[in-house]
């Protein structure tokens, strides 16, 4: 790459190894409200598990099928976790992919709730004092967030569209988008803010629009990273890619630290 910045910000985003950033980046990132971004979490556990899916959804929906699609994804998951130094956020989000996956085999309704309140009893069980963790803590407050306060702000907005016609969808189908993204944004923020201000003593002030900004740049940036890195590993790797990696890690910066400077 090009840019000092963009190798650095790439393995962090990938691996959580944020040794190699500049000083004045992780101030951007702590300053805009991204921080989280950084921190491995269910997001991008969320993203591998997602990529494995759509990689293997050609296989079918015979059981045959989903059987192998979910013993792919929870060991590749589960390899990705253990890569990363399996801390207590990236441990949370395996446990949901892995309930997910069982309850989807076995026929069980699958609650959100139901997931989290059972995830947080087996992490509890496997690992008691992760319970003293402030990312174990953050991890799970978000996921309450999302659990139990996501879905009624989501509801504010009708599911249907006002009527049935191009026009009337192009523009509520977008406006639908933005709410649902800044009600998940909201949920989580009202959840860990307790806790971010008992423990930093800081509340991010424009932490929507970090979000609505930085979150759907960070899930185009993830696999094109991945894929980048695994082309130019094989040597196959097209100079074009290279550069629309970089082009969408520069963009992501630029907006952070202009929405860090507000």
């Amino acid at each position: 790459f090009r840019n000092d910045e963009t190798a650095p910000l790439l393995k962090a985003l990938i691996t959580g190894n944020r040794t190699a950033l500049t000083p004045e980046l992780s101030a951007a990132f702590r300053k805009s409200g991204a921080s989280h971004i950084l921190a491995l979490s269910g997001m991008h556990l969320g993203i591998v598990y997602g990529i494995v899916l759509k990689l293997l959804a050609s296989a079918g929906n015979t059981r045959r099928a989903l059987v192998g699609r979910s013993v792919a994804a929870v060991t590749i998951c589960g390899l990705y976790t253990l890569a990363t130094g399996a801390g207590e956020s990236i441990v949370r989000a395996f446990l949901f992919i892995l309930l997910n996956e069982t309850a989807l085999l076995s026929g069980r309704y699958r609650s959100t709730g139901n997931v989290l309140l059972t995830a947080l009893v087996i992490q509890l069980c496997l690992s008691p004092s992760s319970v003293k963790s402030v990312g174990f803590q953050l991890s799970y407050a978000a996921m309450s967030g999302i659990a139990f306060i996501y879905p009624r702000l989501k509801g504010l907005w009708p599911e249907k569209d006002a009527g049935s016609g191009f026009p009337s969808a192009f523009i509520t189908r977008p406006t639908r988008w933005i709410w649902n993204s800044a009600a998940m944004s909201i949920s989580c923020q009202v959840a860990t803010a307790p806790l971010a201000w008992i423990y930093f003593r800081t509340f991010p002030m424009h932490f929507l629009l970090t979000n609505l900004i930085a979150l759907p740049l960070t899930g185009v940036i993830i696999p094109s990273a991945a894929l980048t890195v695994l082309l130019a590993r094989a040597g196959q790797c097209p100079d074009l890619l290279v550069r629309f990696t970089e082009w969408l890690t520069g963009l992501l910066i630029g907006a952070l630290e202009i929405i860090a400077s507000m």
